[in-house]
């Protein structure tokens, strides 16, 4: 089994996404932490909580981590992913606590206790990450690969150039991106590929498995919400971040490129966007002796059937 902790900002798609890692036989969840996103760092404990006991992962620890970006005000998503983060569904919560360890003590003991490498998906804003690049860099070392879901090489979507994971905290992520370790960037080119439809997610919603009908529940949610985003076919949800539970799983369903990106800490209109370098030749600013930028595998394309199927057989176990 692969050793992984995610990192996670518990909205709807980070619901989909622990399901997933949770039930997926080839993973091994060693802990999950939470940093303020697209709710509040609080609510997002909750969520992670009553997600991971609805999926049947109550041994996994889960620790609260950063409230704010390292330098800006928090803004959250709520006209997305509700008011609490998971839909306004009033699912009820979790009767467990998290650790009392903060989320980024919770990243370096579990680093330094393994055995073996471990991946780590981040699903959020990057600010615990990058803290623990920066405070504890020995434990860092551990990490096989940093799986993030953030960024874009095209269209944004907090910004028309920025996507909200790393417009969220522009400073962490440059920290992550510029830190020399292998990074897969699971942007936003590849996120809205891998839908469910609206008939499969109603067929989940009633599913008598608690994990499997909260993700349809979940779904069901969004289709009616995402009517007016292009990207999305109509009457159809997207598995959002567990797209990148499914890379970890199956990479072979990602096709990547080993790209120069630079994420833009200035500007209103640019603050937020990884500027992504698919140039084939170097141009006149980089002649002139402006530094690379690091280079982080980008994915650029996905094999959405196969990770659809991957997350319906897995997450869902079969029920559509």
């Amino acid at each position: 089994m692969r050793p992984v902790l995610l990192d996670v900002d518990t909205g709807i798609d980070d619901a989909l996404a622990l399901t997933l890692a949770v039930r997926h036989p080839e993973l091994d969840v060693r802990a999950v932490t939470c940093v303020a996103g697209n709710t509040a760092v609080d609510q997002v404990v909750r969520n992670t909580l009553t997600v991971l006991d609805a999926a049947g992962g109550t041994r996994i620890p889960v620790a609260r981590g950063a409230e704010r970006p390292l330098l800006a005000a928090s803004r959250d998503a709520s006209h997305v992913h509700g008011e609490d983060g998971l839909g306004d569904l009033g699912v009820p919560p979790s009767p467990r606590r998290p650790v009392e360890i903060h989320a980024v003590e919770l990243m370096r003991l579990q680093l330094l206790d393994s055995t073996t490498p471990v991946t780590m998906i981040a699903l959020a804003p990057l600010t615990n990450v990058a803290l623990l690049l920066r405070m504890y860099p020995e434990a860092a070392a551990k990490l096989e690969r940093l799986v993030v879901m953030g960024g874009a090489a095209s269209v944004g979507n907090a910004t028309p150039v920025a996507e909200f994971n790393v417009w969220h905290d522009p400073e962490a992520a440059a920290i992550v991106f510029g830190a020399g370790l292998p990074v897969t960037m699971y942007g936003l080119d590849v996120f809205y590929q891998v839908g469910i439809s609206g008939e499969e997610a109603a067929k989940l919603a009633v599913s008598e498995d608690l994990g499997t009908c909260l993700v349809g529940r979940l779904l069901a949610g969004q289709v009616a919400k995402v009517h007016s985003e292009q990207r999305i076919p109509p009457g159809t949800a997207t598995i959002g971040d567990a797209g990148a539970v499914c890379a970890v799983a199956d990479p072979a369903g990602l096709n990547t490129s080993s790209l120069p990106v630079r994420v833009s800490l200035e500007g209103e209109d640019t603050r937020g966007q990884t500027i992504v370098d698919r140039r084939s030749r170097p141009g006149e600013s980089d002649l002139a002796g402006r530094a690379q930028a690091t280079r982080v595998d980008v994915a650029l394309e996905v094999d959405a059937e196969r990770y659809r199927r991957l997350f319906l057989d897995v997450a869902c176990r079969g029920e559509a």
